[in-house]
């Protein structure tokens, strides 16, 4: 059952004893969770252990199959892997950023209809955030790896979120770009005061963007700081010979 709690409560997000699965199997089961404001985990696990289940529960695509999920009126901003939205998105940079303000509560326009003047401002000054602010009228399409990346986490922003959440946002680009966007999503989370939860497969950039891990493992989540649960003995047990390495 999820539930929504009122605006300023905290944690944003808390998970008690709350299972998520497909057709009424659990993949991941009794996760226990809070975030609260301003903190930063990283979501980490071998491929096929649920990391993709526990962000979609979470993030309230998938029902809890028992337990509860509490989350706050506060927005929650998403940021997809951008793989899986490239093909479909024939539009420019402004367009695709103005399509986050669908759905506020100030009753923005739907976003194939022209944005008004405080739609367009909303978009630049989402666009400005993320470094991009002169490219609001290039074709998505054309920009580079990292550059689409910014422009989806330009696109959550329009939602003003208190918790920010990140599928694999590195997926895709190259090193330097990744370590712009990580930087970036840094940069929101210190100066912002902006909780973040991000998926990431590279146990490098986790272990020094985020102080605390979830790591996901037989359908069961743990949580604890990078330096203890990333460090070599550790990974070794969680990933045995499919172990990535930690060298950058």
């Amino acid at each position: 059952m999820s539930l929504a709690e009122p605006a300023g409560s905290r944690p944003l997000l808390r998970a008690e004893g709350a299972s998520f699965g497909y057709g009424g199997v659990a993949v991941i089961a009794g996760v226990d969770l809070e975030v609260g404001p301003g903190e930063l985990l990283g979501i980490v696990g071998p491929n096929g252990a649920g990391k993709t289940t526990l962000f979609r529960g979470l993030l309230g695509l998938l029902p809890p199959l028992s337990g509860r999920l509490h989350r706050c009126r506060g927005a929650v901003g998403y940021v997809p892997q951008r793989e899986e939205l490239d093909a479909v998105y024939p539009l420019s940079v402004q367009e695709i950023v103005h399509m986050g303000g669908y759905g506020r509560i100030d009753g923005w326009r739907r976003w194939w209809r022209s944005p008004g003047e405080e739609e367009r401002e909303r978009v630049a000054t989402c666009l400005d955030a993320v470094g991009l602010a002169s490219a609001s009228q290039e074709p998505f399409a054309a920009l580079s790896g990292g550059q689409r990346q910014r422009v989806l986490i330009a696109r959550a922003l329009m939602t003003e979120p208190e918790l920010l959440m990140l599928d694999e946002p590195t997926a895709g680009v190259d090193r330097s770009a990744a370590r712009e966007v990580l930087e970036l999503i840094a940069a929101m989370n210190r100066e912002r005061g902006m909780a973040v939860l991000i998926v990431a497969h590279q146990l490098d950039q986790v272990r020094e963007l985020a102080p605390e891990v979830l790591v996901v493992k037989d359908s069961r989540v743990v949580r604890g700081a990078s330096a203890e649960l990333l460090e070599p003995k550790r990974l070794d047990e969680l990933y045995g010979e499919s172990r990535p390495s930690l060298e950058i």
